[in-house]
């Protein structure tokens, strides 16, 4: 057992809620043996949306999403900062602005992360792309490199 294998490895999943691409990353990883804690911030969309109503209702959206998205950081920035490296997904269906944020605080955190995404968005994520350790087409390219990496010596 290397140095790697000694280690669990914590890796935060952000953005695209619509698909089960991060099912696919847990089941492969499992499938590998991989020593992975996976972490996420809520998926369940409704939830998220009205997170902030904990808080009282509003009557304008934005302060209702302003408020939502404040109680929702405390999550997404406390797993982000105890990753050891994040999968950043992008879909094709929604702009998933706060998936962009995330890989913004990962660069900014010196976090390394993943994108994933298919080849037509490439030129709108030019920039988080850029700032990647990688970027993945499948979740499945995802999960070999999350092997190399925890268990190559």
């Amino acid at each position: 057992m290397g140095f790697s294998m000694s280690l669990t490895w914590n890796v935060y999943l952000s953005g695209e809620i619509h698909s089960d691409w991060r099912l696919t990353i847990q089941n492969g990883a499992q499938k590998c043996g991989l020593p992975v804690v996976f972490t996420s911030a809520v998926t369940d969309h409704e939830a998220s949306d009205a997170a902030g109503d904990l808080l009282g209702a509003e009557e304008q959206q934005f302060w209702r999403d302003h408020k939502s998205s404040k109680v929702n950081s405390i999550r997404t920035q406390s797993l982000i900062q105890r990753c050891d490296i994040a999968v950043v997904r992008f879909g094709e269906k929604y702009k998933q602005w706060n998936a962009a944020f995330d890989a913004g605080q990962c660069a900014a955190l010196g976090k390394p992360y993943i994108t994933l995404h298919d080849e037509n968005i490439i030129h709108p994520l030019k920039e988080v792309d850029a700032a990647a350790m990688a970027w993945a087409k499948t979740p499945e390219q995802v999960v070999e490199i999350l092997t190399y990496v925890i268990q190559k010596e």
